[in-house]
């Protein structure tokens, strides 16, 4: 019988009263969505160590997680946010473009014709350069939202802004998308 609270708030209290399992089912549930994230914000380089460095830090603040300001999911992400900020800030330089190895693996195969295969790499070696030529906060929000699954409300409360806020830069981002593609569409039309 589990015994273990299923609640994400539950298990960060559980994890802060000692509950060795804990960290690790929050971990669990989380760990893919939130290094999916890192990775498209600054590629694969600083991926992994980013990502560490978020769970690390969830683990040392644990105490100081309220669940009336926001969801764990929400809290997560806004740290993992500001490591990828804090890494920009100690880098100074513009976020690095993903392998052309990692975007074929976004878009599926859709057929076995060579001249298929290579213009469907090519399409998604557009759309990772499209999505990272949008500005920073502009590219967050949108890869919490796509990528990560995560609601407005949560965007906003990770990013530290009004709901509005994030919707604004959500529907800025889709726009600027749609504009980089708008000759795609019409060339298959």
């Amino acid at each position: 019988m589990d015994s273990e609270p299923a609640d994400d708030a539950d298990l960060l209290r559980a994890h802060v009263a000692g509950d060795p399992n804990a960290f690790a089912r929050l971990y669990d549930r989380y760990d893919r969505a939130s290094f999916q994230f890192v990775r498209r914000m600054v590629g694969d380089a600083d991926a992994e160590d980013l990502h560490q460095e978020a769970w690390l830090a969830i683990a040392r603040n644990a105490t100081g997680f309220d669940p009336r300001k926001a969801s764990f999911r929400a809290w997560l992400f806004t740290i993992a946010r500001n490591k990828v900020l804090d890494h920009f800030r100690r880098q100074r330089v513009a976020p690095l473009a993903a392998s052309a190895d990692d975007a074929a693996m976004m878009v599926a195969d859709p057929g076995p014709s060579p001249l298929d295969h290579v213009e469907s790499r090519q399409l998604a070696e557009r759309l990772v350069a499209a999505v990272e030529a949008l500005p920073l906060e502009q590219r967050g929000a949108f890869v919490m939202f796509a990528h990560a699954g995560l609601s407005l409300e949560e965007i906003a409360a990770a990013t530290g802004v009004a709901v509005e806020t994030a919707k604004s830069r959500l529907r800025y981002a889709r726009a600027r998308l749609r504009q980089a593609f708008a000759a795609e569409r019409s060339a298959h039309v």
